[in-house]
């Protein structure tokens, strides 16, 4: 048997009894619950306006339901999908996702480069270690990036908004009706501030108090700003002062701290380029200055 055959059983084993871990870890559904879930109407009938997921996405599902998560891991993945503004259900394909990465990129390893080149064994267990390591991270890492780039971009967009929504205040129209005239602006039809905001009018129209929908707002994307803009309005409507000035006062606030944090950014540019100019360019200037002098001073040497 070749050493590739060799190495490909053993992984082969070894995932096998990954899957059965899983499988035994995983707790089962009770007979009740069976019955239940086949009472309850089926998910294709219920969301009809839905796109239908693909066989790849259904497969990361299926994959992502074997592995076993905490209470608290699962509300904390959850909370992290809704505010990079993906729906709250996908939580089983990025589970199947870090899965599949987890088994794919040690198995390329192995295949491409491992076994053909690799000749120690105990870096190839290292490697591979390392790559199923970094398989189980990396979407875990992708998603805390665009979450951080998703509420980047709220920051921005929201002392803009706010502007806006001051100017049809003081127009003459209510709140309600301004921040629909703000999210149907062309500057912010593709923003996921005004995103959210559509969805907190929604459920103000379905009954809910609007302060508090504007308060799950500052929840569902973990952006401190809006819920302190939350909190002003709850202080506005409690102290019955004007809502313009405050949407004014509250939108410079908001600018002020943008510029400190540009100006932050500014000043910490200067300290790190001291180790580029260090490291990498102060080298090279000494080289070009004193190498034509070291040159001539060891011919003068060599001559004398």
């Amino acid at each position: 048997m070749t050493l590739l055959a060799l190495s490909l059983l053993i992984f082969a084993g070894i995932a096998a009894i990954l899957f059965f871990i899983i499988y035994v870890a995983y707790p089962k559904k009770s007979i009740v619950q069976e019955r239940i879930e086949s009472l309850q109407p089926r998910a294709e009938t219920v969301r009809v306006f839905e796109e239908a997921p693909t066989k790849w996405q259904i497969f990361l599902g299926r994959l992502g339901k074997k592995v076993p998560l905490r209470p608290e891991d699962y509300g904390k993945y959850q909370r992290m999908l809704i505010a990079a503004g993906i729906k709250p259900d996908k939580i089983t394909i990025f589970m199947g996702t870090k899965l599949f990465l987890t088994i794919v990129l040690p198995l390329a390893y192995l295949v491409f480069y491992g076994i053909p080149v690799e000749k120690v064994f105990t870096m190839r267990l290292l490697f591979t270690a390392m790559f199923a390591i970094i398989g189980y991270l990396l979407p875990t890492f992708w998603l805390r990036n665009r979450l951080k780039k998703r509420q980047t971009k709220i920051f921005h967009d929201l002392p803009d908004l706010l502007d806006l929504m001051t100017i049809c205040v003081e127009a003459g129209l209510s709140l309600d009706a301004a921040m629909i005239k703000v999210c149907d602006d062309d500057q912010f039809k593709k923003s996921p501030l005004a995103k959210e905001i559509r969805i907190a009018l929604n459920e103000t129209r379905a009954g809910k108090p609007r302060l508090d929908a504007l308060r799950d707002v500052g929840e569902r994307t973990m952006v401190d700003d809006l819920k302190s803009f939350a909190a002003m309005l709850v202080q506005t409507e409690k102290l019955g002062t004007s809502l313009a000035q405050s949407l004014r006062i509250f939108s410079d606030s908001l600018r002020t701290i943008r510029r400190q944090i540009a100006e932050e950014a500014a000043a910490k540019t200067s300290i790190k380029l001291v180790f580029p100019l260090v490291f990498f360019i102060f080298p090279a200037i000494l080289v070009v200055i004193l190498g034509p002098a070291l040159i001539r001073l060891s011919k003068l040497f060599a001559e004398s």
